[in-house]
């Protein structure tokens, strides 16, 4: 057998094996998730979806700061793109666009919010890492519905890790606590205003 033809038989062998493998382990980076779609990924019973943006000020980020204790954002958005989620004129919840940094890049997902103040769901929408890219699984993001603020929401402790996604399960966590931050700062200012 010639070098061209082990090349070639190798280079099959690869790809059939490539092949193989389950379709989450061959694709990790992606976009999963438009903003228009991220509402009703994380509230399917939705039928109305009314869009808000909050500037994100430094009173903002100092409450929430204070809101959050020892949890530190590794990534302070800009503005905060928020959703209030009806059904038939009933206030289902609030879907709140976050972004943490994984290992490297940033991970942007939708973090749906009861009433209650307990979290409906979470669905990523941008992933940028080459790996880790389990946490999108649905098994996994399931951990954190109805979850509060007063959760941890950290690996080993009250979310089962992911081997070799740690530091992305850490980032959901943050970005969740940081969702869930944003809303009760939020409501308790518009409280106060009126």
């Amino acid at each position: 057998m010639g070098t061209a033809s082990r090349r070639r038989f190798l280079s099959a062998l690869v790809s059939a094996g490539l092949a193989l493998l389950p379709r989450s382990l061959r694709a990790q980076a992606g976009v999963f998730l438009s903003v228009e779609a991220a509402p009703r990924a994380v509230f399917p019973e939705g039928t109305s979806f009314e869009r808000q943006v909050v500037s994100a000020s430094d009173q903002l980020r100092a409450a929430l700061m204070a809101e959050l204790g020892q949890t530190r954002p590794s990534l302070w958005e800009s503005e905060y793109v928020m959703f209030t989620v009806q059904r038939d004129s009933r206030v289902l919840g609030q879907a709140v666009i976050v972004e943490e940094i994984g290992k490297h890049r940033p991970i942007t997902f939708v973090v749906g919010v009861r009433p209650d103040g307990g979290v409906q769901d979470v669905a990523l929408m941008v992933y940028r890492e080459p790996y880790g890219g389990e946490v999108r699984n649905p098994r996994f993001l399931a951990q954190y519905r109805g979850k509060d603020l007063t959760a941890p929401l950290l690996p080993f402790r009250d979310i089962r890790n992911i081997t070799g996604a740690t530091l992305s399960a850490e980032a959901i966590g943050r970005g969740v606590r940081k969702a869930l931050a944003l809303l009760k700062v939020l409501a308790r200012t518009q409280g106060a205003a009126q």
